[in-house]
């Protein structure tokens, strides 16, 4: 049994010039470095991080926002550097990249049924998301088997949102939920199953 705690990378300029990132690698501003720093205060009041328990692990995509987010996580909680998966990454918007919202309306529509040239399919972006945990908690379990493992996954909105779906059957986010950046969504990953034990969405 392994508990996820998914955080979604902290603030970058793109972000709060609603600008599509993808797979653009964007760095965090300070507001993004302050939620990183907020989320670790989260973290510490909800982890155990007792010198008698199985310390949790921190992992993060290979993209400079994720990693910089988790590295300042795992500063504040005296954690050792962040492991970096390239699966984690966020997914890539092709044509639609650097755009903003706006821009990307009027050229395909809603969001989530646009057919954007050169993104990556919802589909793969969910399996590729799963792949990622998969490994992530093999890892994890490696040094903490018998007991449970903790791990602090810091990635990106798009993804998070496709594991909630895939965890909740499509019921989970709501339609107008969006996932704030530094925001925490906690899962339990047992016997290769998914499950959602608490959910951030907040109103857009």
């Amino acid at each position: 049994m392994t508990l996820l705690t998914l955080i979604r990378h902290g603030e970058t300029d793109w972000n709060r010039d609603r600008r599509i990132q993808g797979s653009t690698d964007i760095p965090l501003n300070d507001t993004g470095r302050a939620q990183a720093r907020d989320a670790a205060a989260a973290l510490r009041a909800q982890l155990d991080l007792s010198s008698t328990a199985v310390a949790p692990s921190v992992v993060s995509s290979d993209l400079l926002r994720a990693r910089e987010t988790a590295e300042i996580i795992a500063a504040e909680l005296g954690l050792p550097a962040p492991r970096v998966y390239p699966d984690l990454r966020e997914r890539a918007y092709g044509q639609a990249e650097g755009l903003d919202a706006d821009e990307f309306l009027r050229r395909w529509g809603d969001w989530h049924t646009a057919e954007v040239p050169g993104a990556e399919l919802w589909p793969h972006l969910r399996e590729r998301g799963l792949r990622a945990l998969a490994a992530v908690v093999r890892d994890a379990r490696r040094p903490t088997a018998p007991a449970a493992a903790s791990v602090v996954v810091v990635t990106h909105g798009a993804l998070i949102r496709e594991l909630i779906r895939h965890a909740t059957a499509g019921e989970l986010p709501l339609t107008g939920q969006r996932l704030a950046n530094g925001s925490a969504h906690t899962m339990l990953f047992e016997r290769e199953r998914l499950r959602l034990l608490s959910y951030a969405g907040a109103t857009a």
